[in-house]
């Protein structure tokens, strides 16, 4: 780190949605060397100018101290289902390098709200990670985006509680509850922007974020502003849709059972059950404030967010493909 600016930021993850997004927009500023960390057995396609350095993090952390070395930032996202001891290891690996900044794997909500972390394992997992990162000496800069439009719009009804292929959606109490949620593309500019700061200074600067929540936001929106959404890209209206209503206190409990039981779902629709409950904990916009106006990030067109979504869902994707998720 040299001029009081961030040059050299490595990104575990880099394949994958978020990782990618992230990526981009850092290239797309030409003010830092972006290094891809993936396993030696990766066949993840990296956006075009992003150097690429294998490792098995995984099994072997130590692997990454030499990479890391020299770099000023580190940005980790992993999969769901990687093994809760993996960030830490990671951790480990870069405060031996010398990294001082450490991005957490942990894109929530407001995952410092103590209310959540009370009655949320995803909040309370958070809070757990970012207190490590601290404990091992280095610092880290949480990005509090709340859910992935494209990803829990188009997945399963476990998530946003819509089957946008069969047509199908659960909304939780009456629908109208609001709550943030962001773009994968959000996410890369508010991260590039943050990082083309300087270090420190005068405000707006990195240190502003240190060991602090980094709040943005696409859209502060209720599941009926999203079939509204769905129906004015789709060209359909409610009665081309089976829509049925549950209580978002109900679907929570549901989930938390089936997540005792084994039931691997369970999670998610505990999870985002409880970002909708009607106290209001899913909209941290009007509580805590945005930084998009610091960072200069746009506005967003929600349909235009739908109609991506949509795409990709008839495009067939499911990441969840042939591991018996859903």
């Amino acid at each position: 780190m040299t001029q009081n600016k961030i040059e050299k930021i490595a990104i575990i993850g880099a394949t994958g949605n978020i990782g990618k997004a992230i990526a981009e927009a850092l290239v797309a500023t030409g003010k830092h060397t972006v290094t891809a960390i993936t396993r030696p057995t990766s066949t993840g396609t990296l956006p075009e100018g992003v150097k690429i350095a294998k490792a098995d993090y995984a099994s072997d952390p130590d692997t990454l101290v030499p990479i890391l070395t020299g770099q000023d930032f580190l940005i980790i996202t992993l999969s769901a289902f990687a093994p809760p001891e993996t960030q830490p290891k990671i951790v480990a690996a870069a405060v031996k390098a010398g990294v001082k900044y450490v991005m957490p794997n942990v894109y929530g909500a407001d995952i410092f709200n103590e209310t959540l972390a009370a009655t949320e394992t995803y909040t309370a997992n958070a809070i757990a990670a970012c207190k490590d990162i601290e404990a091992q000496g280095a610092t880290h800069i949480t990005v509090c985006c709340s859910f992935w439009y494209e990803w829990s719009l188009g997945l399963f009804e476990q998530w946003y509680g819509f089957n946008i292929r069969d047509k199908t959606v659960t909304l939780f109490d009456d629908g109208t509850t609001k709550i943030n949620t962001s773009t994968w593309d959000q996410c890369g500019r508010a991260v590039a922007a943050l990082l083309s700061l300087p270090v420190s200074g005068a405000s707006p600067c990195l240190e502003d974020w240190d060991n602090k929540p980094l709040y943005i936001s696409s859209f502060l929106v209720s599941q009926r502003d999203m079939l509204d959404s769905l129906h004015r890209v789709m060209g359909t209206k409610d009665a081309d849709w089976k829509i049925k209503y549950e209580g978002s206190r109900k679907r929570y409990d549901d989930g938390r059972k089936e997540m005792a039981e084994g039931v691997r779902t369970g999670f998610v629709k505990s999870m985002y059950s409880r970002i909708f409950f009607q106290s209001g904990e899913g909209d941290y916009e009007t509580t805590k404030g945005l930084a998009n106006g610091v960072l200069g990030l746009p506005k967003e067109d929600l349909d235009e967010a739908t109609k991506r979504t949509v795409d990709i869902v008839e495009g067939g994707w499911n990441p969840f493909a042939g591991m018996n998720f859903v």
